[in-house]
């Protein structure tokens, strides 16, 4: 990246980094807050004297379609922990980009918030931009220490040092295959069960045109950015990028069903079965075409359904569509890829003026009542309990606590997954696609992410979005044609030299020793 300017020159001397987070002039150690509840967490509404004693605190976010700075749980946080925090959000695009500008120009953020990036996280931190928050969390942060696990935090140690705080995520699987099952009954077929099956339903979509489309639609269409599909890929035993194949994890040039998976997909496009623009189509492209009608199936995650679903019906009153079976392959194979680790980062960058405080801060959110009510808000007012199971009041759910996971720096792993149950509920259909995929389907349907909570690995840090883009790029290639199957070797020895080699040895140093 190019220097923009002195400030930024003078501030990758001092932290030797190429994408650095403060100028040496930024004040790495403010004062303790004079407020002695502060490092116990309190969710009682703080004296004015102590409010005015607390600095004002300045964090970076993900993006959300609210302001972060008036959505109804900044007050919240503010009047029971006592810190007024300014809050910015990164973009919806090319977040890295914007997060290396800013964070390269000196601003003193106290708290960054990213989406679940631990490659980018682990530059950061190996680089020296990041604050260890060991220290600060032994001293301030008693509730830190007893909400999350000690697994969680150790996931997120680099070089034995803790830099970040993680959201854990519960697990389950997030992405299925939508099908029109409107299309279905116009040409009499069940949803199928298996790829042959998928393959016939297919057919007859392009045969009978239940669409209306004539060659203006596809039976089936994808992205170009994703051709790893969900579902399809774990007929083959891919459901995630890392499999246990014998006791060591390999990536997908190196499984077995690789090849199996191309040949398969390959074919579903030479037929005319994969939409023949599917390379080009980004995410909005692909479902623009699916509510429009043009498009039978598309990968969708449970929580596109409401969007997808008033879209589709829209402009087609009597359109249905459902979540498609986990497919078994031509050797029996099934799976939808789960993951159970973090859904986002926060970390203090080394350009922090009030580091001790911000750990105060997180320390205080993470308070039995104070963590239920940021969550899922007032018992009675926005949410009701009955045998267990929380459902949300709309529309004040919707209104007061829809964004609220974007304020969370850390979670009660022990309480939160029962708490999230009414998140899911604030829309039924959301709910309903959620409850398919993980509860209505077989626990064999779906395949855990064996890296979830694995530490952050340099050397797989380093390669991730390179080799990421290579093999996407070759996928596409061979699906249209451009590139053999039968060539898959030579693009094995191609994917280890360029980085696959040193990313399967570095990660099966970690299985060998996890699995131990």
């Amino acid at each position: 990246m190019a220097i923009a300017n002195k400030k930024w020159l003078t501030s990758a001397l001092c932290v030797g980094l190429a994408v650095s987070v403060s100028a040496c002039g930024s004040s790495k150690n403010a004062s303790p807050s004079a407020d002695p509840s502060a490092s116990a967490g309190t969710s009682a509404a703080p004296t004015k004297a102590a409010s005015e004693a607390k600095p004002q605190l300045h964090a970076l976010n993900i993006w959300m379609n609210e302001d972060y700075n008036t959505y109804p749980v900044a007050k919240l946080i503010e009047e029971k922990t006592g810190y007024k925090v300014k809050y910015d959000m990164l973009p919806q695009d090319k977040v890295n980009d914007k997060l290396n500008l800013l964070m390269s120009s000196g601003e003193s953020y106290d708290l960054v918030t990213i989406n679940a990036d631990r490659s980018l996280y682990g530059d950061y931190a190996k680089k020296g931009a990041l604050i260890d928050l060991g220290p600060l969390i032994d001293q301030y942060g008693p509730n830190i220490k007893a909400k999350l696990s000690q697994e969680s935090l150790d996931a997120l140690k680099i070089d034995g040092k803790i830099y970040g705080i993680g959201n854990r995520s519960s697990a389950f699987a997030s992405y299925g295959l939508m099908i029109r099952t409107d299309w279905l009954e116009k040409v009499g077929l069940q949803a199928p069960t298996t790829v042959e099956e998928f393959t016939a339903v297919l057919k007859a979509f392009k045969d009978k045109d239940p669409g209306g489309n004539g060659d203006k639609g596809a039976p089936f269409t994808i992205t170009g950015e994703s051709p790893m599909v969900a579902n399809l890929t774990g007929a083959f035993n891919l459901a995630n990028y890392w499999t246990d194949v014998d006791g060591k994890l390999v990536p997908p040039p190196l499984n077995p069903g690789f090849e199996g998976y191309l040949t398969y997909m390959s074919g579903l496009y030479k037929d005319g079965l994969l939409d023949k623009e599917f390379a080009v189509n980004k995410d909005a492209t692909m479902k623009e075409k699916f509510t429009s009608g043009k498009i039978g199936v598309a990968p969708m995650a449970w929580w596109d359904i409401p969007t997808v679903t008033d879209a589709l019906q829209k402009n087609f009153p009597d359109a249905k569509i459902a979540f498609l079976p986990a497919l078994k392959g031509p050797d029996g194979k099934q799976g939808l890829g789960m993951s159970a680790g973090f859904d986002r980062i926060s970390f203090i960058p080394k350009s922090s003026e009030h580091p001790e405080d911000t750990i105060k801060w997180i320390n205080a959110k993470l308070e039995d009542n104070l963590f239920k009510e940021i969550a899922i808000g007032e018992e009675g007012k926005h949410y009701t309990v009955k045998d267990g199971s929380y459902s949300p009041i709309l529309p004040a759910f919707n209104d007061e606590r829809n964004q609220a996971n974007n304020y969370l720096t850390g979670i009660d792993e022990k309480n939160y997954p029962t708490y999230w149950q009414a998140r899911v509920k604030k829309d039924m259909r959301l709910f309903e696609g959620f409850n398919y995929l993980n509860n209505v389907l077989p626990a064999e349907a779906r395949v855990l992410d064996p890296t979830s909570l694995a530490p952050s690995m340099p050397i797989n840090s380093k390669n991730a979005a390179s080799m990421n883009q290579m093999l996407n790029d070759y996928l596409v290639k061979v699906f249209v044609g451009e590139e053999k199957v039968s060539g898959l070797s030579d693009f094995v020895k191609k994917f280890n030299a360029a980085g696959g080699q040193e990313n399967y040895d570095e990660m099966n140093a970690w299985y060998t020793t996890a699995n131990k």
